[in-house]
């Protein structure tokens, strides 16, 4: 079998808490940053690079420079995954980010070896350097300052000698910065309360991120009869070699990087398994991820039961997306001559989890009708700010409940735009 997938594509992330003096400030997106931030910033990026997680590579240390110094500079809109691959790899203008997902690949790696730097003992008062998931912008937390003192001022102090009354102003002066010290604590208290509170991110995948089992993730291949080789003398000959084999495409790699990746980054072990070598054996053994729908043949079995659920016509030129408690409503649907005909077409995906009838294991669906709809799902699933759409439709507690979406994505010239949520269903 032909995998086209390697540990090198995991991902991690050094979470950030941005607890520094307030001298930068912002203008829109773009933070604005003293000479005297700018200095510490990069002579904290010197001290990374040096280190031996970075210093023995190339690669990264040219990645992190370059979106350091565009921060730094107010360039950061430029930080998109295109420019990178043009700017720091040399790709062509034009290039396939789908298919080169080279720019994705170096963050992962980098933000893996930025936690790693970090977790080591003697940086813990260190300036952070951190490159949020899903972004190419980085991000500083400064080291915690100087505690404010909290001796007793000598006026306070009980004596046996008589003291003189303080005088007004430096009442007021004691009063201010007892002020001040106080309304440190509570803002730094209230900051804490609200990004000590778990993410929708982290709600939604408690269940999975629990288990001390490994996650299965059931990704779908596809077999071909032959593969071309090239000649080591002169690569413009070819020749073709007939042999079975099965392979992972682009498109599916995509999601399944994605999403194995945010399992590697909150350090939950997992498992991947072609659909057609996974049993029902290896899904009972722990929580399991499906991905792909159509080429999937465990995605289809375990979404029959589901409010939301696949089908599709005798002669397999039209696919949907059924709602069983409508069934008049018209379904999500694909014609798949025109999508042959075009690449330009809207796709549907059902992203679910829930506890599986046939395992008693938590499970979790990821599945397009169509490529670029497992695509949108995978990205719904692992982007936070996607997945704080369910905030708005979800009832109380809705992490204790099993919840199934239909998602809708715009395809154009074969790309998936952002998802939109059409439908939820939480029971």
């Amino acid at each position: 079998m032909t995998v086209l997938l390697n540990s090198d594509y995991n991902f991690s992330v050094s979470t950030a808490t941005p607890n520094k003096p307030m001298t930068a400030y912002s203008t829109g997106e773009a933070i604005l940053y003293t000479e005297e931030e700018k200095a510490g910033i990069r002579k904290q990026l010197d001290r990374l690079l040096r280190n031996t997680y970075f210093s023995q590579s190339k690669r990264f240390p040219s990645f992190l420079r370059f979106i350091v110094q565009e921060e730094l500079e107010g360039r950061s809109d430029l930080l998109k995954e295109r420019t990178l691959g043009i700017e720091v790899f040399g790709r062509e203008a034009g290039y396939d980010t789908t298919s080169d997902p080279i720019v994705r690949v170096t963050a992962a790696e980098i933000r893996r070896r930025i936690a790693q730097y970090y977790q080591e003992p003697g940086h813990e008062l260190e300036l952070r350097i951190a490159l949020p998931l899903g972004s190419y912008i980085p991000r500083f937390e400064w080291p915690p300052t100087e505690p404010v003192s909290t001796t007793v001022p000598d006026v306070l102090k009980e004596t046996d000698q008589p003291i003189a009354t303080p005088t007004t102003q430096s009442t007021t002066r004691w009063l201010l910065v007892a002020g001040v010290a106080l309304l440190a604590m509570l803002s730094a208290t209230g900051w804490y309360f609200i990004h000590s509170r778990p993410s929708t991110l982290d709600r939604f995948w408690a269940p999975m991120l629990g288990s001390r089992d490994p996650v299965v993730v059931c990704f779908p291949q596809s077999h071909f009869d032959g593969i071309t080789l090239r000649n080591a003398a002169d690569p413009t000959q070819q020749r073709q070699l007939q042999e079975k084999m099965s392979a992972v495409l682009v498109d599916d790699l995509q999601p399944l990087v994605s999403l194995s990746g945010l399992l590697d980054m909150r350090h939950q072990p997992y498992i991947l398994m072609g659909e057609d070598t996974t049993t029902l054996t290896d899904l009972r053994r722990g929580p399991a991820i499906f991905l792909g729908a159509f080429d999937n043949a465990w995605t289809l079995r375990v979404t029959r039961g589901l409010r939301f659920r696949f089908g599709d016509d005798a002669a397999m030129t039209h696919f949907w997306i059924e709602d069983t408690q409508s069934p008049t409503r018209a379904h999500w649907e694909i014609d798949r001559n025109l999508q042959e005909a075009t690449n330009n077409y809207r796709d549907y995906a059902i992203v679910a989890r829930f506890a599986d009838a046939n395992t008693g294991k938590p499970a979790v669906i990821a599945a397009g009708i169509a490529r670029g709809g497992t695509v949108a799902a995978g990205e719904f699933l692992t982007q936070p700010a996607n997945m704080d759409l369910i905030k708005a439709q979800a009832p109380k507690n809705w992490d204790g409940q099993n919840m199934e979406f239909v998602l809708s994505t715009e395809i154009i010239d074969g790309r998936s735009s952002p998802p939109k949520v059409e439908a939820t269903y939480f029971w």
